[in-house]
C-alpha cells in the first residue's frame, strides 16, 4: 500500500493540528489523511509525526486519539 512521503516506514501517522492518528493500512483513514496532508500542507508545516513503536498505544500515550471510528485492534 502507498504511503505518504517521508513516512513510508509508518504504518500510524498523526496530525498535530487535529491530535489524531491515521492507520495507513485502512485504505478510508488513509484517503483522508492524504487528503488532510495535500489540502493543508501539512507536512512542509510540519504537523505531520510518527510514532516509535509504531503502534495505536504509543499514539494514544503522546495524547492522540484516533481519527476514524472505533475498531477492534
Amino acid at each position: 500500500m502507498a504511503r505518504l512521503s517521508r513516512f513510508e516506514e509508518f504504518r500510524y501517522v498523526g496530525t498535530r493540528d487535529t491530535m489524531r492518528f491515521y492507520d495507513c493500512d485502512d485504505s478510508d483513514q488513509f484517503s483522508a489523511l492524504q487528503s488532510r496532508a495535500e489540502s493543508d500542507d501539512l507536512l512542509n508545516r510540519k504537523l505531520l509525526c510518527a510514532f516509535g513503536p509504531d503502534d495505536p498505544a504509543e499514539a494514544r500515550n503522546r495524547g492522540f486519539r484516533p481519527a476514524g471510528p472505533p475498531s477492534a485492534r
